[in-house]
């Protein structure tokens, strides 16, 4: 047997993936088994095709770093370059697609982000000695737009649900006893998406309007980090049952998933909004403000009416008009600070190789303080090891004031995160 530290590194090394496992349908790696927080925000970005039609460059410029850097660390960690690891990443996409999906090849091609079929039959060939339409012949995909999202069990599914059940931005997002449902905007393609759990095997099922087929390589993307797909949950509860306070509750709850982020400003916005106010009273604010901001889209579900609105389309609003909706002027100017450092790219809202210094960055806006930001590293930045250790309900939850519940936490780093979801839960369902 031959181990390979990637998907990429044995396909340079004259393997394809097997047709009977379907190893690229296998969860992806948490973010803190990544050897390096820059390799890991180099996949990310690569994922969401970062270089379907952009250069190794302008994904190095991304992630602050020069490009011969990324391409030095990529070969180091990974065995390959940025350009090996994206064609990898390009082709599993297209296995998956052809195999579950009923879009033509010419589709499938470029929502891969491959520049041209012929370019997409070329490398198929070359890397896996067979033809994209041998994988089509024993395909048995459903009608409409489908995928299965595979995860490493346990999943607390039911858990996981409510919690974003309870946050949902009305108008922009849904949820009842078996599916999460919104509406979706990714570089002017616009549709919806519902996602339940599988009757069988450890994965979601994923319905995607025929209208993201272009974007459905990012969807996926960001499906798998807003319900952690790619957690370890046994390397989470080796650490945390042992712990006496939350060993009750890990026992109680396996498999609990830290709620990541489908749009990161969006979870940014929402958390500016939940400051000092209830769980129901920010979920109010935020309908309001995709009602006034978003853009209008018609979808199945009647609840699903709004695109959340854009960092870009928050630059023409004034404070004026988002006080109108309730909100208090400080949060309102903060909101607005928040759309300019987006844009201007001094605060990454994804995956992000300096996660201290994206902390930082937040916390240098007026109204941003370190609850804020460590709720937003935890959901948006995707950060295990996030902890909101001024939060009230986490005192309570451990009987400690907030210089002794920093020191408990210590104890339970890389995963401080899925400890604060559990102290939550040991409250009650989602105080």
């Amino acid at each position: 047997m031959r181990f390979y530290s990637s998907a990429a590194a044995a396909e340079a090394a004259g393997f394809r993936p097997c047709l009977r496992c379907r190893p690229e349908r296998a969860p992806g790696l948490a973010s803190v088994d990544a050897v390096s927080r820059l390799v890991g925000a180099a996949i990310a970005g690569i994922e969401e095709h970062a270089l379907s039609s952009a250069k190794v460059g302008d994904l190095a410029a991304s992630l602050g770093v020069s490009d011969r850097h990324l391409r030095r660390v990529t070969e180091s960690e990974l065995g390959v370059s940025p350009i090996e690891l994206a064609q990898t990443q390009r082709l599993l996409l297209a296995k998956r697609l052809l195999g579950e999906t009923r879009l033509s090849q010419t589709e499938i091609a470029f929502a891969s982000g491959f520049g041209s079929v012929r370019r997409f039959n070329a490398l198929f060939k070359s890397r896996y000695g067979l033809s994209p339409r041998a994988l089509r012949g024993t395909a048995n995909a459903p009608e409409g737009l489908h995928c299965q999202l595979e995860f490493r069990p346990p999943f607390a599914w039911h858990s996981l649900l409510d919690y974003l059940r309870r946050r949902a931005i009305p108008g922009v997002e849904m949820a009842d006893a078996t599916h999460y449902r919104r509406t979706v905007s990714i570089d002017y393609t616009q549709g919806w998406i519902a996602v339940s759990l599988g009757k069988k095997d450890n994965a979601l099922n994923v319905e995607i309007s025929q209208s993201l087929a272009p974007v459905i390589g990012a969807v996926i993307v960001r499906v798998k980090r807003l319900f952690d797909l790619g957690a370890v949950p046994a390397a989470v509860s080796d650490l945390l049952l042992p712990d006496p306070l939350l060993g009750k509750v890990v026992r109680r709850i396996p498999g609990l998933r830290v709620p990541g982020a489908f749009d990161g400003f969006e979870l940014a916005v929402r958390a500016i909004l939940g400051q000092q106010v209830s769980v129901k009273g920010a979920t109010t604010l935020a309908g309001r403000w995709a009602q006034a901001f978003g853009t209008p889209i018609a979808t199945p579900y009647p609840e699903l009416n709004r695109l959340t609105p854009s960092a870009q389309q928050m630059t023409s609003v004034t404070v004026n008009e988002i006080c109108a909706l309730g909100i208090v002027g400080a949060r309102a100017r903060c909101l607005l600070l928040l759309a300019t450092a987006v844009l201007e790219k001094r605060v990454v809202l994804t995956f992000a190789p300096n996660v201290e210094g994206q902390i930082e960055a937040l916390m240098r806006l007026p109204g941003i303080g370190p609850w804020t930001a460590q709720y937003i590293a935890m959901r948006a930045l995707h950060w295990p090891d996030a902890f909101p250790s001024g939060d009230l309900m986490l005192m309570r939850a451990a009987n400690a004031n907030q210089r002794q519940l920093q020191k408990l936490a210590d104890g339970w780093r890389p995963w401080r995160a899925y400890a604060t979801h559990y102290l939550w839960q040991s409250l009650g369902a989602n105080p």
